[in-house]
Protein backbone atom coordinates (compact mmCIF):
# COMPACT_ATOMS: atom_id res chain seq x y z
CA UNK A 1 0.00 0.00 0.00
CA UNK A 2 1.61 3.65 -0.83
CA UNK A 3 2.04 5.46 2.35
CA UNK A 4 0.94 9.10 2.19
CA UNK A 5 2.89 11.85 4.44
CA UNK A 6 1.32 15.49 5.30
CA UNK A 7 2.57 18.69 5.98
CA UNK A 8 1.37 21.59 6.50
CA UNK A 9 4.66 23.66 4.93
CA UNK A 10 7.48 22.47 3.38
CA UNK A 11 9.94 24.45 1.30
CA UNK A 12 8.80 22.07 -1.61
CA UNK A 13 7.35 18.50 -2.18
CA UNK A 14 9.44 17.34 -4.48
CA UNK A 15 12.56 18.60 -2.35
CA UNK A 16 11.21 16.66 0.46
CA UNK A 17 10.85 13.74 -1.36
CA UNK A 18 14.18 14.26 -2.46
CA UNK A 19 15.74 14.14 1.28
CA UNK A 20 13.47 10.80 2.21
CA UNK A 21 15.17 9.81 -0.51
CA UNK A 22 18.69 10.57 0.81
CA UNK A 23 17.52 8.38 3.97
CA UNK A 24 17.10 5.41 1.80
CA UNK A 25 13.56 5.35 1.50
CA UNK A 26 12.44 4.30 -1.75
CA UNK A 27 8.74 4.65 -1.62
CA UNK A 28 6.21 4.41 -3.06
CA UNK A 29 5.12 7.14 -1.60
CA UNK A 30 3.12 10.68 -1.53
CA UNK A 31 3.94 14.08 -0.03
CA UNK A 32 1.30 16.65 0.44
CA UNK A 33 1.80 20.04 2.02
CA UNK A 34 -0.80 23.08 2.62
CA UNK A 35 1.71 25.26 1.30
CA UNK A 36 5.44 25.84 0.02
CA UNK A 37 7.59 28.54 0.31
CA UNK A 38 9.66 27.29 -2.77
CA UNK A 39 7.57 25.32 -4.73
CA UNK A 40 9.00 24.46 -8.31
CA UNK A 41 7.57 24.09 -12.04
CA UNK A 42 9.71 22.70 -15.14
CA UNK A 43 13.19 24.76 -16.00
CA UNK A 44 13.18 26.41 -12.90
CA UNK A 45 10.10 28.25 -13.00
CA UNK A 46 8.13 29.45 -9.41
CA UNK A 47 4.92 27.40 -8.79
CA UNK A 48 2.81 29.67 -7.11
CA UNK A 49 1.90 27.87 -4.12
CA UNK A 50 -1.43 29.09 -2.51
CA UNK A 51 -3.28 27.28 0.74
CA UNK A 52 -6.13 25.53 -0.89
CA UNK A 53 -4.13 24.08 -4.12
CA UNK A 54 -2.75 20.63 -4.55
CA UNK A 55 0.58 20.39 -4.00
CA UNK A 56 1.67 16.69 -3.45
CA UNK A 57 4.95 14.72 -4.99
CA UNK A 58 5.45 10.67 -5.60
CA UNK A 59 8.85 9.08 -5.13
CA UNK A 60 8.95 6.24 -6.56
CA UNK A 61 11.55 3.31 -7.42
CA UNK A 62 11.72 2.68 -11.43
CA UNK A 63 11.87 -0.85 -12.30
CA UNK A 64 13.00 -0.08 -15.98
CA UNK A 65 16.47 2.66 -16.91
CA UNK A 66 16.27 6.13 -16.48
CA UNK A 67 15.80 6.54 -20.11
CA UNK A 68 12.39 5.67 -20.30
CA UNK A 69 11.64 7.90 -16.91
CA UNK A 70 10.11 11.08 -18.81
CA UNK A 71 7.29 8.40 -20.36
CA UNK A 72 6.14 9.42 -16.94
CA UNK A 73 5.48 12.48 -17.60
CA UNK A 74 2.60 11.90 -19.81
CA UNK A 75 1.39 8.82 -16.87
CA UNK A 76 1.04 12.22 -14.54
CA UNK A 77 -0.16 13.84 -16.83
CA UNK A 78 -3.28 11.51 -17.32
CA UNK A 79 -3.96 11.62 -14.18
CA UNK A 80 -3.95 14.90 -13.32
CA UNK A 81 -5.88 15.45 -16.18
CA UNK A 82 -8.55 12.86 -14.62
CA UNK A 83 -8.37 14.55 -11.57
CA UNK A 84 -9.25 17.78 -12.84
CA UNK A 85 -11.90 15.78 -15.15
CA UNK A 86 -13.89 14.97 -11.81
CA UNK A 87 -15.23 17.97 -11.32
CA UNK A 88 -15.76 19.66 -14.82
CA UNK A 89 -16.85 18.02 -18.49
CA UNK A 90 -13.83 15.93 -19.96
CA UNK A 91 -13.97 18.25 -23.12
CA UNK A 92 -13.09 21.10 -21.18
CA UNK A 93 -10.13 19.06 -19.97
CA UNK A 94 -6.75 18.95 -22.51
CA UNK A 95 -2.85 18.41 -22.18
CA UNK A 96 0.02 20.03 -23.11
CA UNK A 97 3.12 18.79 -24.17
CA UNK A 98 5.15 17.97 -22.86
CA UNK A 99 3.19 17.62 -19.09
CA UNK A 100 0.61 20.59 -18.72
CA UNK A 101 -3.25 19.86 -17.88
CA UNK A 102 -5.35 22.81 -19.21
CA UNK A 103 -8.90 23.85 -18.19
CA UNK A 104 -10.93 25.42 -21.33
CA UNK A 105 -7.21 26.15 -23.21
CA UNK A 106 -5.84 27.55 -19.71
CA UNK A 107 -3.13 25.94 -17.24
CA UNK A 108 -4.43 24.46 -14.33
CA UNK A 109 -1.81 22.00 -13.51
CA UNK A 110 1.25 21.02 -13.72
CA UNK A 111 4.19 17.81 -13.46
CA UNK A 112 7.71 18.09 -12.44
CA UNK A 113 9.77 15.37 -12.85
CA UNK A 114 12.94 14.77 -10.96
CA UNK A 115 15.22 11.29 -10.85
CA UNK A 116 17.31 10.41 -8.13
CA UNK A 117 19.90 8.02 -7.14
CA UNK A 118 20.54 6.13 -4.35
CA UNK A 119 23.09 3.56 -4.22
CA UNK A 120 22.08 1.49 -6.40
CA UNK A 121 18.24 1.96 -6.94
CA UNK A 122 16.83 4.50 -9.80
CA UNK A 123 14.17 7.32 -8.26
CA UNK A 124 11.87 9.22 -9.64
CA UNK A 125 10.29 11.94 -8.16
CA UNK A 126 6.62 13.42 -9.95
CA UNK A 127 5.43 16.74 -8.59
CA UNK A 128 2.38 17.43 -9.28
CA UNK A 129 0.53 20.82 -8.92
CA UNK A 130 -3.14 21.35 -9.15
CA UNK A 131 -4.99 24.69 -9.07
CA UNK A 132 -8.15 24.26 -7.35
CA UNK A 133 -8.95 27.37 -5.63
CA UNK A 134 -6.58 29.94 -6.95
CA UNK A 135 -4.05 31.01 -9.54
CA UNK A 136 -1.69 33.60 -10.59
CA UNK A 137 -2.28 35.85 -12.74
CA UNK A 138 0.95 36.91 -14.21
CA UNK A 139 2.08 34.02 -16.15
CA UNK A 140 3.82 33.31 -19.59
CA UNK A 141 0.42 31.39 -20.21
CA UNK A 142 -3.09 32.04 -19.00
CA UNK A 143 -3.67 30.15 -15.80
CA UNK A 144 -7.10 29.02 -14.06
CA UNK A 145 -8.58 27.21 -11.47
CA UNK A 146 -11.29 24.49 -10.81
CA UNK A 147 -13.09 27.71 -8.64
CA UNK A 148 -13.47 29.11 -12.17
CA UNK A 149 -15.45 26.57 -13.22
CA UNK A 150 -16.82 25.21 -9.86
CA UNK A 151 -18.52 27.07 -7.19
CA UNK A 152 -16.92 24.95 -4.43
CA UNK A 153 -14.17 23.34 -5.72
CA UNK A 154 -12.56 19.93 -3.70
CA UNK A 155 -10.16 20.41 -0.87
CA UNK A 156 -6.81 19.27 -1.82
CA UNK A 157 -7.34 15.96 -0.02
CA UNK A 158 -10.16 15.00 -1.61
CA UNK A 159 -8.26 16.37 -4.98
CA UNK A 160 -5.23 13.67 -3.77
CA UNK A 161 -7.67 10.56 -3.13
CA UNK A 162 -8.86 10.62 -6.90
CA UNK A 163 -4.47 11.80 -8.07
CA UNK A 164 -3.19 8.16 -6.18
CA UNK A 165 -6.33 6.56 -7.35
CA UNK A 166 -5.85 7.31 -11.14
CA UNK A 167 -1.81 7.38 -10.86
CA UNK A 168 -2.41 3.53 -10.22
CA UNK A 169 -4.28 3.12 -13.20
CA UNK A 170 -2.19 4.69 -15.53
CA UNK A 171 1.15 3.86 -14.47
CA UNK A 172 0.04 -0.02 -14.00
CA UNK A 173 -0.93 0.58 -17.67
CA UNK A 174 2.67 1.66 -18.60
CA UNK A 175 4.24 -0.68 -16.23
CA UNK A 176 2.56 -3.84 -18.14
CA UNK A 177 2.16 -2.59 -21.67
CA UNK A 178 4.94 0.31 -21.61
CA UNK A 179 3.93 3.67 -23.66
CA UNK A 180 2.62 2.91 -26.61
CA UNK A 181 -1.37 3.05 -24.97
CA UNK A 182 0.10 6.05 -22.80
CA UNK A 183 0.50 7.71 -25.99
CA UNK A 184 -2.38 7.18 -27.31
CA UNK A 185 -4.37 8.27 -24.46
CA UNK A 186 -2.56 11.47 -24.48
CA UNK A 187 -2.58 12.27 -28.00
CA UNK A 188 -6.53 11.74 -27.56
CA UNK A 189 -6.28 14.55 -24.80
CA UNK A 190 -3.74 17.07 -26.60
CA UNK A 191 -4.60 20.59 -27.32
CA UNK A 192 -3.53 21.52 -30.41
CA UNK A 193 -2.58 19.28 -33.31
CA UNK A 194 -2.30 20.80 -36.77
CA UNK A 195 -2.23 23.88 -35.27
CA UNK A 196 0.95 26.33 -35.32
CA UNK A 197 2.97 26.62 -32.12
CA UNK A 198 6.09 28.21 -31.24
CA UNK A 199 8.65 26.44 -28.78
CA UNK A 200 10.98 27.93 -26.84
CA UNK A 201 14.20 26.72 -25.05
CA UNK A 202 16.55 29.71 -23.76
CA UNK A 203 17.05 32.33 -26.51
CA UNK A 204 15.80 30.20 -29.38
CA UNK A 205 12.78 29.49 -30.95
CA UNK A 206 11.08 27.26 -33.19
CA UNK A 207 8.29 27.62 -35.13
CA UNK A 208 6.04 24.92 -37.06
CA UNK A 209 2.87 22.95 -36.97
CA UNK A 210 2.37 20.54 -34.55
CA UNK A 211 2.54 17.61 -36.08
CA UNK A 212 2.38 14.09 -33.67
CA UNK A 213 4.00 12.65 -30.57
CA UNK A 214 6.89 10.26 -31.28
CA UNK A 215 7.39 7.12 -29.74
CA UNK A 216 9.76 8.05 -27.28
CA UNK A 217 7.51 11.27 -26.10
CA UNK A 218 9.37 13.69 -28.04
CA UNK A 219 7.49 16.45 -29.86
CA UNK A 220 6.56 16.25 -33.59
CA UNK A 221 6.50 19.58 -35.18
CA UNK A 222 6.62 20.41 -39.34
CA UNK A 223 8.38 23.75 -39.88
CA UNK A 224 8.24 26.21 -42.47
CA UNK A 225 10.68 24.25 -44.74
CA UNK A 226 8.68 20.60 -44.80
CA UNK A 227 10.93 18.85 -42.50
CA UNK A 228 9.94 17.47 -39.10
CA UNK A 229 11.61 18.85 -36.13
CA UNK A 230 11.87 16.65 -32.90
CA UNK A 231 11.81 18.45 -29.43
CA UNK A 232 12.93 16.84 -26.28
CA UNK A 233 12.62 19.78 -23.93
CA UNK A 234 11.09 23.50 -24.31
CA UNK A 235 8.19 25.66 -23.28
CA UNK A 236 5.49 25.57 -25.89
CA UNK A 237 3.03 28.32 -26.83
CA UNK A 238 0.18 28.08 -29.51
CA UNK A 239 0.03 31.07 -31.88
CA UNK A 240 -3.38 32.59 -32.70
Amino acid sequence: MTEIRRYELLDSTNQEARRIAAKGEYGPLWVIAESQTEGRGRRGHNWISYPGNLFASLLVELESPFETCGQLSFVAALAVSDVVAEYVSSVEVSVKWPNDVLLNQRKVAGVLLETVSSGAASLIIIGCGVNLAHYPRDTDFSATALTEIVEEPPSPEEALTHLVAAWDTWYEIWRKSSFDPIRSAWLARAKGIGEKLTVRLGGAEIQGIFENLGDDGTLLIRTKSGGTERITTGDVFFMD
